[in-house]
């Protein structure tokens, strides 16, 4: 995803000459077309995240429009004061990138993992959360947050993430997208577990349950539409997630329908990270499947609770 990030914003940057990107202390080679098409428009921040943030509110404020860039948690929970006061008190209109998100890092420990940035992030007002899940929704929605006048958190992965759309979809910031149609379940995949979503609806399948699967590429604002939809045509709904359960997408999920009296209120199962570090060495996908977001493991605990 990293790689279609950095040729989507050097194509806006060749459309737009007030864009700027800040890095902290990353991509440089990853970057060097970007720094062809947009001589001087690009500072490497080093790792002074917060004083990036900072310098991204000032560009903001003097008619630019900023995208910082560097891996998720340095990106969000290291600066998070500055995120709040610099950025989102003022509702400027600054992208923050996070890349790597989730365990992308998974080999490099705590440090390194991002499991409680879209908790953070979705607290503060004035910030919109995008979760992309695959690199043609990141290109469509980076495009999209340019558009909006105040401030956005792009959380991305980091590389071999599968392109689950074969085409462009019709994407808009907050609607989710339908994906795959079905009548017993409904998987709600936030960011990089739409390819996992559509493994665990073969495995369901295989079994006798019909599973609908939606990408929510957007966390905040969440899709009343497609919620309120969900909650009146199936009694399961299963969010998935790469991130902890604690405040994440399943959580605003929750929160979402505790908040609303609906005729017909499903049971909600949330699919997601314990409430742990972990401290293991391992890939992605060992780590994924070590923690209970194996394909095979998230369908057994849906037909549990079909059951």
């Amino acid at each position: 995803m990293r790689n279609a990030f950095a040729q989507e914003i050097t194509a806006l940057a060749r459309e737009n000459p007030l864009l700027v990107l800040l890095a902290g202390d990353i991509g440089n080679r990853l970057f060097d077309r970007y720094k062809e098409a947009a001589p001087g428009r690009f500072f490497n921040c080093g790792v002074a995240e917060a004083n990036m943030a900072g310098v991204a509110a000032g560009l903001a404020l003097s008619g630019l429009r900023p995208v910082t860039y560097t891996i998720a948690p340095f990106n969000t929970i290291r600066c998070l004061e500055q995120i709040k006061l610099d950025i989102c008190c003022q509702n400027l209109p600054v992208i923050i990138v996070g890349t790597g998100a989730g365990l992308a890092y998974a080999n490099l420990g705590p440090t390194h993992h991002s499991c409680d940035d879209v908790a953070l992030m979705r607290v503060l007002p004035n910030m919109t959360v995008l979760c992309p899940a695959d690199p043609v929704e990141l290109r469509l929605l980076l495009r999209e947050a340019l558009t909006l006048p105040s401030p956005v958190y792009l959380r991305i992965g980091k590389k071999g993430e599968p392109s689950v759309h074969p085409a462009p979809p019709p994407i808009r910031i907050g609607r989710a997208l339908a994906v795959a149609e079905g009548s017993d379940v409904c998987l709600m995949s936030s960011g990089t577990m739409l390819s996992d979503a559509i493994a665990v609806r073969e495995k369901l399948a295989a079994r006798g349950c019909s599973a609908q699967v939606s990408s929510f590429h957007t966390v905040k604002p969440l899709d009343d539409e497609a919620l309120a939809a969900a909650a009146g045509k199936f009694r399961l709904v299963a969010t998935m997630e790469e991130h902890g359960a604690i405040g994440g997408f399943g959580a605003a999920v929750a929160e979402w329908f505790s908040d609303r009296r609906l005729p017909k209120t499903p049971r909600l199962l949330r699919l997601a990270l314990p409430d742990a570090f972990i401290d293991n060495c391992a890939s992605q996908r060992e780590a994924r499947d070590a923690h209970g977001l194996a394909p095979d493991a998230m369908a057994e605990r849906i037909l549990r609770c079909l059951d």
